[in-house]
């Protein structure tokens, strides 16, 4: 695609931070840093999000993240935790429309990121999410 940030970086058409590199994937620092070692892990076929990918592609993406987290978690010894983080469209704060992974090493509870989830769990009775549960198996793909 050729005004995506990230197939620019794969090409080396612009320079990055690269931290691993294969035949799929290319995975390298973030300019935010959101914290300290922040990694982008991008497929090297331009998929806008994760309804872009087929099976074969996301096994192959998403069997390197463990290898990658494990070598950033390593690089530094004052890591205590990471998120890894996948956004899929605008609303969900995707901002570079080629998927990507985030690996965000945590270091304490003020490491300027935070992930907070509501409990609403007393707006849905049993009956309502088994009919959420039943929509959600309709949905999937043989």
């Amino acid at each position: 695609m050729e005004d995506c940030i990230f197939c620019k970086i794969i090409n080396n058409e612009i320079p990055s931070r690269k931290v691993y590199e294969d035949n799929v994937v290319v995975a390298f620092l973030d300019l935010t840093q959101v914290t300290k070692g922040h990694t982008l892990v991008v497929p090297k076929k331009h998929v806008a999000d994760i309804y872009e990918y087929d099976n074969e592609l996301a096994e192959k993406v998403f069997s390197r993240i463990p290898k990658i987290a494990r070598a950033l978690e390593k690089s530094d010894s004052s890591i205590k935790g990471m998120n890894i983080m996948n956004n899929n469209g605008k609303l969900a704060y995707q901002s570079v429309f080629h998927s990507h992974i985030h690996l965000l090493p945590r270091y304490d509870e003020n490491d300027s990121f935070s992930v907070h989830f509501g409990d609403n769990s007393e707006k849905y009775a049993p009956e309502e999410l088994d009919q959420i549960a039943e929509s959600i198996r309709n949905g999937m793909e043989e």
